[in-house]
């Protein structure tokens, strides 16, 4: 059966297919890349690429892991990275760091580095609109290359932000993902060599290690420089490289040069078994991992079975999904995927989340799924969906490949050098993947299940918030599918019927009632005859692109708070019946060769769609828009049941999570113990009723008068009006109005700042200390100049997380990032009154320095107020927010989001070129008078002043031990009260030790 959608005359259809041979070599040459190798043995990979314009994506790949470390250096890979945007020997004190942002490169976003088991990457995405911007980052590489300072003192002031992302990575999910890589790796050095290292060694190792690794492994001929970029000509890139590195050498002291050893990961035919107890996981879970060794990828053969592993884990995943939609299904869900995990080998990787003290029904569930495909295969209806769906991704990839971004070349060319993976080109990729495609059996798709037989080097983990089931609980299941495999006692898997058509009946096309054109920014407005009204703006960004987006006005801040528990559910019950008309495992296979998603969302104020679709696919996308309108959803008794179950998971995974426990406490702290924010409780599970949940939904979408719709992308008029008037005109508009609310008129969300100085700790039992902190201020915007205080607050923003870096990180080493984030959405959207939000400064650290950082935090935001920021901070936020906006302008979502915020502003009023005017004129606005003295009054003005006087600072802490606790009361108590419930404190520990010696007995 085939499900490949008609194609369109021209560009992927007109591909050739080519006439392979499967021992045909790839080109080991990289496709599009000026290519060498310096006389010092760095390789250099330089190509042009106009998107995003006026930059450059720029990378040192460096073949040096953690895997190379010896025990007294487990960490010292990671170190070495961090201190590279420490110290060089033409930079100190970060000033790598303030460079990058002065010209508008982000620390974190646009400058970044990760170090791996086999490999350390450092990555910088640079403006190069001025001459000297594209010498001076790729300087910076060639310092990271062989120039990095190494002394004591920058040592000592990176290590707290590397002891912080090392306490950051031993949170549940971290132990967990330890666990599992040890059992697989057993055996080899890759084992105990994870990238982080040992807390040991990052609090006490000296600068000789770092420095001796450091000079023994960066050598040039381990390393190449990758440059990317919308340049004029690539020679003189070549030129610069060269001239920034072709001197650098490794300062060996004398040593011989040391050569790269191979580590290999031994097989084991017997599978390995972990049950994994985890007090704070998120759920309870199954693992299978199986290994399998990396083989080359130099022929068409080795490419035609990376595109049948792909179509492996697709048709399983597919199952996967169709089996968590079944009554009492075993999962909540499962996927499959390949993992390239270190040089030497690769792993197949499934798991599968599921109920509490349901981990053997899983295992049980997801081996008998592989075994049934062993020894029935796949149908090959369910090979010509995965076909559909490959071939759809392909032919988008095609279809834009004039305009990748740079930053995803650069990543291909990395992956050449540090793993000799082949860069062929897109268009003869699409050839290669057009011609293989078909000729794929789903017999041959089939086969590769015997990678997952528990005798090639498997490991089966459970995780569980208590441990409940034994390794040899597991080897029962494993024991018990083999015989049932055996003797083929496992049936055929069973297809449902698919429908043809997701629009049965098409409906009565509507007409255009009033048309206006705004050439000043490319868009047309149409107003439909059943009240909807449409804006789409035609870009060239992306060929296979079209974004959209509605919205009306009124959502829950409407619902009585009696009725908020059950509304709140609707969209989630709705979902997983089938809000488009179909049951969802069966739109999976309807959408197979389509690229085209929809979702929606009902918030406290309005009620939204969105969809992304490939403009082949427009009409599929707005069929499901056309049947979100027309459905009723009927909620089922297996259905609810369903999300009840999964909905009561996770609220006691987040009971379980103390990081859940502190968000709460932050939002009931800030927001009056409003209902809005509060948490769903188990017990209030009960109080649901699916029905009126489900009647909500509907409601929310059904009258399409009160919806404004933006469309933008490769949008063909000629094409994509009928559609629109089909599918969106064509939505029946109700006799009476639903949900039809004024901006002005809704009710807003009840919340209350308290008006003082509140500073908490939320203390939870941890497995291992973590440590979060918020602080916020309340923010009120006011006057007529409301939308630029808007803008001012963005501003606010970005100086206070560069100087709050700058004072944590860079000065103290007490944290590894920070950030500071605006909330404006507490009031409800008319046209007049105050904006109300809030400000929020959040990091982790050490929980012993935590109030001290606060407080260091809170004396910067003051001297901000006192003293006003330097000129150089506010020309820094200037450039950075001047960056991001040109990024932003070469962006369809950009542009979306432009139109629905110019049809959501306050000035709105019916004319939507003035409002689109006014946001940049209050951009403009903004920009042209900040200054340290604007910056400083806006901080005064917006912020609580003096900032001391109200703000919220809450702190995740780890509970204190029992006698930690009772001591801390006893001594607030007087001397004689003191000597009392001193007495009673010993005689409580002396009985809680004797019960637990009883229990052990």
């Amino acid at each position: 059966m085939e499900l490949l959608p008609p194609q369109p005359s021209g560009g992927f259809k007109s591909l050739k297919l080519l006439h392979l041979q499967l021992q045909d070599p790839l080109s080991d040459q990289p496709y599009g890349a000026e290519y060498g190798v310096l006389r010092n043995g760095i390789h250099y990979y330089v190509r042009s690429n106009a998107k995003p314009h006026h930059r450059a994506a720029l990378a040192l790949g460096v073949k040096v892991g953690s895997v190379l470390e010896e025990e007294e250096e487990r960490g010292v890979a990671h170190i070495v990275e961090h201190l590279a945007f420490s110290a060089t020997r033409r930079y100190t004190n970060h000033d790598i760091i303030k460079f990058l942002e002065s010209i508008g490169a982000e620390f974190g976003a646009c400058q970044n580095a990760s170090t791996s088991p086999d490999e350390t990457i450092y990555e910088l995405l640079v403006p190069i609109d001025k001459p000297e911007l594209l010498s001076q980052a790729i300087s910076v590489l060639a310092e990271f290359s062989t120039e990095i300072r190494v002394s004591e003192e920058d040592l000592e002031k990176e290590r707290g932000a590397v002891l912080e992302e090392y306490r950051g990575g031993r949170n549940a999910l971290g132990r967990m993902q330890e666990a599992h890589w040890t059992l697989m790796m057993k055996g080899s050095r890759y084992a105990e060599r994870q990238p982080i290292g040992l807390e040991k060694v990052i609090r006490t190792v000296s600068a000789k290690y770092v420095k001796d690794f450091y000079r023994r492994w960066y050598r040039p001929e381990h390393m190449a420089v990758v440059a990317v970029g919308d340049f004029v000509d690539t020679k003189s890139v070549v030129d610069l490289i060269r001239s920034h590195f072709e001197d650098k050498y490794a300062d060996l002291n004398g040593q011989v040069p040391a050569t790269i050893p191979v580590y290999p990961v031994p097989s084991h035919d017997e599978p390995r078994f972990s049950c994994f107890g985890e007090a704070e996981a998120g759920g309870s879970a199954v693992v299978v991992s199986c290994k399998l060794p990396v083989t080359s990828f130099k022929t068409i053969a080795d490419y035609r079975f990376s595109i049948v592993e792909g179509m492996f884990h697709n048709a399983l995943n597919q199952r996967f999904f169709k089996i968590s939609r079944q009554k009492d299904p075993p999962f909540f869900s499962c996927s499959s995927a390949g993992d390239n995990l270190v040089h030497p080998v690769k792993a197949y990787l499934l798991s599968a989340s599921c109920k509490e003290k349901g981990t053997l029904q899983a295992l049980e569930s997801v081996l008998t799924e592989i075994a049934r495909v062993r020894l029935h295969g796949f149908s090959d209806r369910e090979i010509a969906v995965v076909r559909a769906f490959l071939m759809a991704d392909i032919e988008s990839a095609y279809l834009e490949k004039d305009q990748m971004q740079s930053t995803s070349l650069r990543d291909e060319y990395l992956q050449h050098f540090l793993r000799g993976e082949p860069v062929v080109g897109i268009e003869y990729e699409a050839q290669l993947q057009k011609t293989l495609l078909p000729q794929i059996t789903a017999s041959e798709v089939s086969k590769v299940a015997e990678n997952y037989r528990t005798t090639c080097s498997c490991v089966i983990k459970t995780v569980e918030p208590r441990a409940r089931v034994t390794p040899e609980d597991l080897k029962a299941i494993v024991s018990k599918v083999q015989s049932l495999e055996e003797a083929k006692l496992i049936p055929p898997w069973d297809e449902e019927q698919i429908p043809e058509e997701i629009v049965d009946n098409k409906p009565t096309a509507g007409h255009i009632v009033s048309q206006s054109d705004f050439p000043e920014f490319g868009a047309t407005e149409l107003l439909l005859s059943n009240g909807m009204r449409i804006c789409y703006k035609c870009t060239d960004f992306l060929d296979d692109q079209v974004l959209f987006s509605g919205f009306s006005y009124g959502g829950l801040s409407e619902v009585a708070e009696s009725d908020f528990l059950s509304c709140s559910m609707g969209s989630t019950i709705a979902g997983e019946i089938g809000v488009f008309g179909h049951r969802p495992s069966m739109l999976l296979d309807m959408l197979a060769g389509k690229r085209a998603e929809v979702g929606m969302k009902v918030g406290a104020y309005m009620r939204t769609f969105s969809g992304d679709c490939s403009p082949s696919d427009l009409e599929t996308a707005l069929q499901l828009v056309y049947q979100l309108f027309v459905t009723n959803v009927v909620p089922g008794r297996e259905e609810v049941k369903l999300v009840m179950q999964m909905t009561k998971e996770a609220i006691l995974a987040q009971e379980r999570d103390p990081f859940t426990a502190f968000a709460n406490r932050v939002r009931e702290l800030n927001y009056g113990d409003s209902y809005y924010f509060k948490p769903v409780t188990v017990k209030e599970l009960k109080k649901i009723d699916p029905k009126k949940a489900c009647q909500y939904f509907d409601s929310c979408f059904k009258d399409p008068s009160t919806f404004t719709v933006a469309i933008v992308g490769n949008v063909d008029p000629e094409t994509a009006l009928p559609l629109i008037l089909l599918y969106l005109g064509g939505i029946p508009r109700p006799t009476e109005p639903v949900m039809y609310y004024q901006r002005d008129e809704l009710k807003g969300l009840p919340f209350t700042f308290p008006a003082g100085v509140v500073r908490q700790e939320v203390r939870k039992q941890m497995i291992e200390a973590q440590c979060s902190v918020q602080i916020t201020f309340p923010v009120e915007l006011k006057g007529p100049n409301v939308m630029e205080e808007v803008h001012l607050t963005g501003f606010i923003c970005k100086l206070l997380e560069t100087r709050i870096m700058q004072v944590l990180r860079f000065k103290h080493g007490q944290v590894y990032s920070a950030a500071v984030t605006a909330f404006l959405g507490g009031s409800k959207p008319s046209r007049v009154g105050n904006v109300r939000g809030d400000i929020a400064i959040s990091f982790s650290c050490d929980p012993e320095s935590s109030w001290k950082l606060v407080d260091f935090a809170l004396d910067e935001v003051t001297a901000l107020q006192e003293g006003g920021p330097k000129s150089e901070d506010v020309a820094t936020i200037l450039e950075l927010e001047k960056r991001t906006f040109e990024n932003g302008q070469q962006e369809n979502s950009f542009w979306l989001d432009r139109l629905l915020r110019a049809y959501q502003s306050r000035f709105y009023t019916g004319d939507l070129s003035e409002s689109f005017q006014l946001q940049d004129e209050w951009r403009n606005s903004v920009r042209s008078i900040l200054t340290a003295e604007t910056m400083q009054d806006a901080l005064q003005r917006i912020l609580p002043l003096p900032c001391k006087h109200q703000y919220t600072s809450v702190i995740l802490m780890p509970q204190l031990p029992l006698l930690h606790q009772l001591l801390a009361v006893i001594s607030a108590l007087d001397q004689n009260q003191g000597k009392v419930a001193l007495a009673a404190a010993g005689t409580l520990l002396f009985g809680i030790f004797l019960w637990r010696r009883l229990r052990r007995s």
